[in-house]
């Protein structure tokens, strides 16, 4: 019997290289106070609240993400190195959050908070947790639906990881399910005086304007 030749592969295509986004002429940095319930987007098919709604600077895109129903400090960029340097999880860049637990945390629950409880997708790293008094901050939109006769903890919890809807999947399993979660540190940069739904301009890092 003959054989068949063997079937001949078509070359391979050299994968196109990538073209790195042109640097800004000048670099931006924006703190954003982001009200509950708005994307941080710029667009929406659903027409739900966007960063769009609050934020008219041309070019500026999110360094990171902060979940719909969580609130605070967001930062945005128009510079894809510096949004890289800050999203990167190498850097382990802390983010500091406020959170109001649903229940009187105990001293065990505080404990395997900051040993880092293990979730579906793997155990955390260890926490900086401490309960803190309750903060002035601004009404929420619609408010934090309580129950009746069962107190709430604020824990003020710093992590440095950026897994998805972490602080709320970290106060679950220790049963002490999260009803309000305001970011209020990334890095060096805090929310400040900063009222819902406003931003302002920082100062660039000086690595990053050379």
């Amino acid at each position: 019997m003959s054989r068949r030749p063997p079937k001949k592969r078509p070359p391979r295509r050299p994968k196109p290289r990538r073209t790195p986004a042109a640097r800004p002429e000048t670099p931006r940095l924006l703190a954003f106070n982001k009200p509950f319930r708005v994307l941080t987007q710029f667009t929406d098919a659903d027409q739900r609240a966007t960063l769009a709604d609050y934020i008219d600077v041309p070019g500026v895109y999110p360094a990171g993400r902060l979940d719909r129903d969580s609130e605070g400090l967001l930062l945005l960029t128009n510079d894809g190195r510096l949004q890289s340097w800050i999203t990167d999880p190498k850097h382990k860049m802390p983010k500091t959050y406020w959170a109001q637990v649903d229940g009187e945390a105990s001293a065990e629950q505080i404990d395997a908070l900051r040993a880092g409880p293990t979730l579906k997708d793997g155990p955390t790293q260890p926490a900086d947790v401490d309960v803190i008094r309750e903060p002035d901050l601004w009404p929420r939109h619609p408010p934090v639906r309580y129950r009746k006769n069962v107190p709430t903890t604020w824990l003020e919890i710093t992590i440095r990881e950026g897994r998805n809807r972490q602080v709320r999947r970290m106060t679950a399993a220790v049963d002490l399910p999260t009803l309000r979660l305001v970011r209020m540190r990334i890095g060096d940069w805090t929310l400040g005086s900063l009222a819902s739904g406003e931003w302002q301009s920082l100062r660039v890092p000086a690595r990053f304007t050379r």
